[in-house]
């Protein structure tokens, strides 16, 4: 069986089955239950048979709904490819960065549980900006680039640094660019 056919279920879906088969199985021959048990026992290891089990279920599911999950991902597959048809104009516009920004390099990512989102919020309360006035975010796991105009680059640069961001101490300063490379840039 292939792995794709076994698409993962929610938890929901699974306790609906599970419950399904509970209730199937009081309907079912208890010989033929012992018998079935019985071979079982003999071919499958003790601590993997809830594995086993799980196995079944997913594979009894994608077997019953093989051909409906095929024609899901047709179906899927079809409104992408008209998805990428529709004209560039439609699409998100490019972020323009203006002439003489700046970028910043501070010493918090996501390692610190720091998102874009945050960063921003942070920014715009701590340097009275608006979200406008941050043209870029960049979030990596240890460290984060930010790119503003040069005077709210360094007021960030004041007011930023030594601040406890999520349990770290920032440190901010102007990324330098070597070749386009974040980690030289954090580096230095």
């Amino acid at each position: 069986m292939e792995k794709e056919e076994m698409k993962s279920l929610s938890e929901e879906e699974l306790q609906a089955r599970i419950s399904r088969a509970l209730s199937s199985m009081k309907d079912a021959d208890p010989e033929e239950l012992e018998r079935v048990k019985g071979i079982i026992k003999k071919n499958v290891p003790f601590f993997t048979r809830s594995a086993f089990a799980a196995y079944l279920l997913l594979a009894a599911d994608s077997r019953r709904h093989g051909s409906e999950r095929r024609s899901e991902r047709k179906a899927a597959k079809a409104e992408k490819e008209i998805r990428q048809d529709k004209p560039k104009a439609e699409a998100r516009p490019e972020h323009v960065i203006p002439e003489g920004a700046k970028t910043i390099y501070i010493n918090v990512g996501k390692m610190k549980h720091l998102y874009a989102k945050d960063l921003s919020k942070l920014l715009q309360g701590v340097l009275g900006i608006t979200r406008e006035d941050i043209y870029m975010i960049r979030i990596h796991d240890k460290y984060s680039f930010v790119t503003m105009s040069e005077e709210n680059c360094l007021k960030a640069i004041e007011k930023v640094s030594g601040m406890d961001i999520n349990g770290r101490t920032a440190s901010v300063s102007f990324a330098e660019k070597k070749g386009g490379n974040a980690k030289e840039a954090a580096e230095n």
